[in-house]
């Protein structure tokens, strides 16, 4: 059997009595970077385990060689450095080959990043994207993002720390109102979760927001319908649940008259009169 079993993404806490369980009692522990894993192992007192090396650059090679392994009716846990398996990470090739193979594969639940940040960002939630990682040229990432923020759907991205900058840049140039979401360091001391307009996030980063810590991405879903008439009681939803999210009101009015090309002055009578 393969056991595919997701390890913390910061804080060691975050992992289940199963994945323990599974980890103390493997054969084999198949790991992104065997150092990671064994830091993991030693923090839970986990011995005596054979580590073998599955990443990226080996996975068609390693594959073959786990499947040997579970021929021979042994048993292999599969992790990750941080979070689930096969998400951003190694793990596609080896389960689809072992399916072939008509072998047996269990997924075991745990932490995962993108949505623990999608939950903890205030963004609507019902339905949503993973993109993972978006492409790092120029025009190829522009080309993408304004697929992405023609989405009816809330997306989850994930970035680095050296390119989060460039990635919200390129957003705001777009849509600088979008309300978005940047959340690093998550479950860790230093975690930080901001929901706001790109163009107030971008103006952050760097400041109170650090550029440290893997980055997930939150864009929230585009609410504009094109050939429908806007409807303003909508609008001014939109712009009370921005202000209880923290948005300045003043700030929330201006920007969300923006986005949805409408007259700001109407808008703030409307809202007014609703809520004051």
């Amino acid at each position: 059997m393969l056991y595919l079993v997701a390890t913390p993404i910061g804080n060691l806490e975050d992992i289940t009595l199963r994945a323990l369980k599974i980890l103390k009692n493997a054969d084999i522990i198949a790991c992104e970077d065997t150092r990671n894993t064994q830091k993991l192992l030693n923090h839970y007192e986990i011995t005596g385990k054979k580590l073998i090396s599955y990443h990226e650059h080996n996975e068609d090679k390693m594959s073959d060689k786990i499947i040997e392994y579970l021929q021979d009716n042994l048993e292999v846990a599969l992790v990750t450095d941080a979070g689930m398996p096969c998400i951003s990470d190694p793990g596609y090739t080896l389960v689809r080959k072992i399916k072939e193979q008509g072998l047996s594969v269990t997924a075991l639940p745990g932490a995962n990043a993108g949505l623990t940040a999608l939950v903890s960002s205030g963004i609507e939630s019902y339905n949503y994207t993973f993109y993972g990682f978006l492409p790092r040229k120029s025009k190829d990432l522009k080309q993408k993002l304004e697929f992405i923020l023609k989405e009816k759907t809330t997306s989850i991205i994930y970035e680095s720390p050296h390119r989060i900058k460039n990635l919200v840049t390129e957003i705001t140039k777009i849509e600088p109102t979008r309300e978005i979401s940047v959340a690093r360091e998550i479950t860790k001391m230093f975690e930080q979760i901001e929901t706001q307009s790109a163009e107030n996030i971008l103006a952050r980063l760097g400041e109170d927001i650090k550029e440290k810590g893997e980055f997930v991405v939150i864009i929230s879903p585009n609410k504009v319908e094109e050939g429908k008439e806007i409807n303003l009681e909508d609008i001014v939803e939109i712009i009370y649940n921005k202000v209880q999210n923290g948005e300045k009101k003043s700030e929330a009015i201006k920007n969300t008259a923006k986005e949805f090309g409408i007259n700001k002055k109407e808008v703030y009578s409307l809202y007014h009169e609703k809520y004051d």
